[in-house]
């Protein structure tokens, strides 16, 4: 049995009135959850990097920068459907691979569209099957890609890196892409075992090999299969916790 779990919202626009207004129209669709708002570039890049939204409603013109500023530099961009007074942004929106581009104010039935097409884009985000148990070090897993097929152990896994809307894992220096998000994978490995090193990376502690100091008091991690994983500064804390006497 399929259970759709609520779409998250993200709503970034500078204006009070306009971000209520969205709220307004989510509140009357089923299956979505606001899980923020922002109402600059900074608030926005922040809740983006904390709350890791299924969908950002992005504003494009704010007194501290634009939309396409929020997107700069992420890696990867979450999916976006642009919110603004003004049509003639709509090319370069696109060009930033927008979902959709709705001019205010946002129609009801425009908007369920949008929010539609996200749907669509991101299957694993936003469909589950019931839960299922953590995995265990020792239990097995079946990975295809095209006309190839492992069996692995979880231990055998070194990371699992995003790639686009899926996930790649590594293993036994092969790898495999898989149709789900990584917070999905996430949520079935050990977290003991597994760290989110940093946003796009998931690595197996076991597999680490040797830790190195990097630019900005973060960290490097070397794995035995010789790849080498960075560890951003929000995550450097925690793996010192982690590994500690």
């Amino acid at each position: 049995m399929t259970a759709m779990r609520p779409l998250r919202v993200l709503i970034v626009d500078d204006t009070r009135l306009a971000r209520q207004e969205l709220r307004t129209l989510l509140a009357s669709i089923p299956d979505v959850d606001v899980v923020g708002e922002a109402d600059d570039v900074p608030a926005a890049r922040t809740a983006i990097d904390t709350l890791r939204p299924d969908l950002v409603l992005l504003d494009i013109q704010m007194p501290s920068g634009t939309g396409f500023d929020v997107l700069d530099g992420l890696e990867p961009a979450p999916p976006v459907v642009f919110t603004t007074a003004y049509d003639h942004y709509a090319v370069r929106a696109f060009e930033r691979n927008a979902l959709d581009y709705l001019v205010k104010p946002v129609e009801p039935a425009r908007l369920g569209e949008a929010l539609q097409r996200a749907r669509a884009r991101l299957p694993d985000a936003v469909a589950e099957v019931e839960p299922r148990g953590m995995l265990g070090a020792d239990d097995q897993v079946f990975l295809r890609e095209g006309d190839r097929c492992w069996f692995v152990a979880v231990r055998e896994i070194a990371r699992i890196v995003v790639d686009g809307n899926y996930a790649r894992v590594w293993f036994r220096n092969e790898c495999a892409l898989l149709g789900r998000s990584l917070s999905a994978l996430e949520s079935r490995l050990d977290p003991g075992m597994f760290f989110r090193a940093n946003r796009n990376t998931l690595v197996n502690l076991r597999m680490v090999k040797g830790v190195d100091l990097a630019v900005h008091d973060g960290y490097e991690l070397e794995l035995k299969d010789g790849s080498r994983v960075d560890v951003s500064r929000r995550q450097a804390r925690e793996l010192r916790e982690r590994l500690a006497l």
